[in-house]
């Protein structure tokens, strides 16, 4: 990451490939023109770029897309709604070879549009898994379906039992779901009850507006694994994580400077 003068008290961001703080953005139909555009300013604070749902299937020049991201040390893949799109159809071949012909290492399964048992979910990540690396989601995409959190954690540890690198938190691109009430505020209990059994570490939480952005920084520091951001959003994400924005201004200093600083406010 380019830092253009020194500053002190800024936290620490790991370089990429990178476990932890990972950036997912998403792409729901950036042009070849888009993406240089995007990569020049934002390429070295992204680690993923997910093919938003079935933007794939009607992408313009999608090989050349892979590529660039490729060479800019982001990991392009299809969204989990592509490969349900295919499990629907009876086509979980055809979703292999797929992946293998525009040869992305990383894929994701999800069963947030469909009704996938679990077990068979649990099969499709061991399989993926033995020639990529897989992410798979957890919850739903409707409103109106409510998961306990013991199935939350339950569904969680065995996928990455199965295989996957990392679970994803749903809370699509609107963040009114899953994790998130309808209202946009985090499921704070259901939250908290999940972390007390998987580590944070493994998990990537959708959350595509800032307050849920800060919510989560404010929870687990700056090096949150965090998706479903908007391209324009990829900076001013990176500035909440490095306390250069006003809404994570004190999360990293010292606090006696906090305090001093807002004495003086007074």
């Amino acid at each position: 990451m380019s830092k253009n003068f020194k500053l002190s008290h800024i936290p620490e961001r790991p370089v990429k490939p990178r476990e932890s703080g990972t950036t997912m953005m998403m792409d729901k139909g950036l042009s070849i023109r888009e993406v240089e555009d995007f990569i020049e300013a934002s390429g070295d604070i992204t680690d993923i770029a997910k093919f938003g749902f079935g933007t794939a299937f009607v992408t313009n020049k999608l090989e050349e897309k892979i590529k660039l991201y490729k060479n800019a040390g982001i990991r392009p893949y299809f969204g989990g709604t592509l490969f349900e799109l295919f499990i629907a159809r009876n086509s979980f071949d055809d979703f292999r070879r797929l992946i293998d012909k525009y040869d992305l290492d990383l894929c994701e399964v999800s069963d947030g549009s469909i009704i996938i048992p679990h077990e068979e979910k649990l099969k499709y990540i061991s399989e993926l898994a033995k020639d990529h690396t897989v992410m798979s989601e957890v919850g739903s995409k409707d409103e109106g379906i409510i998961i306990s959190p013991a199935k939350w954690i339950k569904m969680m540890s065995t996928e990455l039992e199965a295989g996957s690198w990392k679970v994803i938190a749903e809370g699509r691109e609107s963040g009114t779901v899953g994790v998130f009430r309808p209202n946009g505020t985090a499921h704070t209990y259901l939250i908290n009850k999940i972390i007390a059994k998987i580590d944070p570490n493994r998990i990537l939480w959708e959350a595509p507006k800032k307050t849920q952005q800060v919510w989560f920084i404010r929870l687990f520091g700056p090096n949150v694994n965090l998706g479903n951001i908007a391209p324009n959003e990829m900076i001013p994400l990176e500035c909440l994580r490095l306390g250069l924005r006003g809404d994570t201004f004190f999360e990293f200093l010292p606090d006696e400077v906090e305090k001093q600083l807002k004495q003086t406010a007074e």
